[in-house]
């Protein structure tokens, strides 16, 4: 069942914004230059608004497709709309400041910032739980492919989230013990996991719907579909290979 058009436009607006302002964000650092690597830097507010932006827009597509209740899907998608503003409305306001947004306690304002962002992250956790559980619960709906491509994305979802929370998790404590500098090298390993994992919940549901305007069979496209999925999960085991042994 579909949320009602109103909460569905307001969410494909606000990750229009949030896409578009990662792109506004890409000319500031081709203007201002400086480093595109570490904690301060204008990759942050770039790859958070492009990666929020999509996922925002993706999530509230791929969730049409599942069978939970219409007044349940809304207010669960409006409020992460608005956590996914915070996050990346925190982020940017600490790039313009140009100090860290993550685990920064200098300040008693930097360590506020940097708590709302870690406080938002459970609530995007909790958020994208509940929506994957719910894809196992009921098979979604959709054309042929559909439902194990929303599943796999959700469950490689559910791995970007876990390594997120690893990050944050190790960057408190490695903050909080004195050593600052390391907390913010200490994410790197497991940034390629996060990436690529994150973003499956999008690329198979759309492969499995572009599929649906081909002349392809329904045992073709779902053969595509598997094979896809089987490779993307290849490629999340390698990233966590990768991350297990540079950790």
């Amino acid at each position: 069942m579909k949320i009602p058009r109103p909460a569905e436009r307001l969410c494909h607006a606000t990750g229009l914004l949030l896409v578009l302002s990662g792109l506004a964000h890409l000319v500031v650092f081709a203007v201002d230059g400086g480093p595109w690597d570490g904690p301060v830097s204008w990759r942050k507010p770039v790859t958070f608004g492009l990666s929020f932006g999509v996922t925002l827009i993706a999530v509230t597509w791929v969730t049409s497709y599942l069978r939970v209740g219409a007044r349940l899907r809304t207010v669960l998608l409006v409020v992460f709309a608005a956590d996914c503003v915070v996050e990346v409305g925190g982020i940017t306001l600490q790039a313009w400041r140009r100090v860290p947004s993550h685990l920064n306690m200098a300040t008693p304002f930097d360590t506020a910032v940097s708590m709302t962002l870690a406080v938002g992250g459970g609530v995007l956790v909790a958020l994208l739980t509940v929506f994957a559980v719910a894809s196992f619960r009921h098979r979604p709906a959709g054309p042929a492919g559909m439902a194990p491509a929303v599943r796999t994305g959700f469950a490689l979802l559910l791995v970007a989230l876990a390594s997120g929370t690893a990050m944050i998790a190790r960057g408190v404590v490695l903050t909080r013990t004195g050593h600052q500098d390391a907390a913010y090298h200490s994410t790197a390993p497991l940034k390629p996991l996060h990436g690529v994992s994150l973003h499956a919940v999008l690329v198979l549901p759309l492969l499995a719907w572009l599929l649906s305007r081909t002349s392809a069979g329904e045992r073709t496209r779902r053969r595509i579909v598997a094979a896809a999925a089987g490779c993307y999960a290849a490629a999340v085991v390698a990233a966590g290979v990768w991350a297990v042994l540079t950790y």
